[in-house]
C-alpha cells in the first residue's frame, strides 16, 4: 500500500508538471509605437466575445495604449476615454459590449462586487481589466494575462500568457498571424 502511494504520488506530481508546461506564453518585442498599434490590429483579429484580458505593467507602460489600439482596431470609433477615474468605460458594438476597467484606484477587492461589475460577464462582452490584482480572486476566468515591461522610451516588451483553451487558440492564431 505504501509503495502504491508513492507511485500514485509520484503519477499526480508528474501530471501536473505536464500539464503547467503546456501553459501557452508569447513574448512580443515591441521596437515603437507604430510595433504596437500593428500589434492591436492583429490582437483585435483574433479574440472573440466573452474574452477576458488583464493588463498588467507598471504606470506608463503601455497598458492603456494599446487597448486603445484595440478598440479602434475592433471599430470602436469616436472618443476612447481612459477609465483611471470612471473605473469602466463601455463600448456597444453590434453583438456584445467591449468593457474598458482600470481598477488601480481600487483600495478594497470587494468593490468589484460594490460596483456591480461581476454582473457585467451576464452578457456577451469582451474585458480589457487594467490593475486586476486590485480584485485578483474576483474577476471571471482571464483569457489572456498580458504583461508589459518597460524598456526604454519606445521599446516595450509585451508578454501573453493563455489561461484558457480559448486564450490559447486565440493565442496560436495570433503567432502564426504576426511577422516575427
Amino acid at each position: 500500500r505504501f509503495v502504491f502511494n508513492q507511485c500514485l504520488e509520484y503519477v499526480i506530481i508528474h501530471h501536473i508538471f505536464l500539464l503547467k508546461l503546456f501553459i501557452m506564453i508569447h513574448v512580443f518585442n515591441l521596437e515603437s509605437l507604430n510595433a504596437t498599434e500593428n500589434l492591436a490590429t492583429k490582437i483585435a483579429q483574433v479574440i472573440v466575445p466573452n474574452f477576458i484580458v488583464s493588463l498588467s505593467g507598471n504606470l506608463g507602460a503601455g497598458k492603456t495604449t494599446l487597448t486603445r489600439a484595440i478598440l479602434r482596431a475592433i471599430g470602436i470609433t469616436g472618443s476612447i476615454k481612459s477609465p483611471t477615474f470612471t473605473l469602466v468605460e463601455p463600448y456597444q458594438l453590434e453583438s456584445y459590449v467591449v468593457y474598458h476597467f482600470d481598477l488601480y484606484r481600487f483600495s478594497d477587492p470587494e468593490e468589484w462586487f460594490d460596483a456591480g461589475f461581476d454582473e457585467y460577464f451576464n452578457e456577451p462582452q469582451i474585458s480589457f481589466i487594467e490593475w486586476p490584482e486590485k480584485a485578483e480572486g474576483l474577476i471571471p476566468p482571464i483569457d489572456w494575462q498580458v504583461t508589459i515591461n518597460f524598456l526604454n522610451d519606445e521599446r516595450r516588451e509585451l508578454i501573453i500568457n493563455a489561461l484558457t483553451n480559448t486564450g490559447d487558440k486565440c493565442l496560436m492564431k495570433l503567432i502564426n498571424n504576426v511577422e516575427i
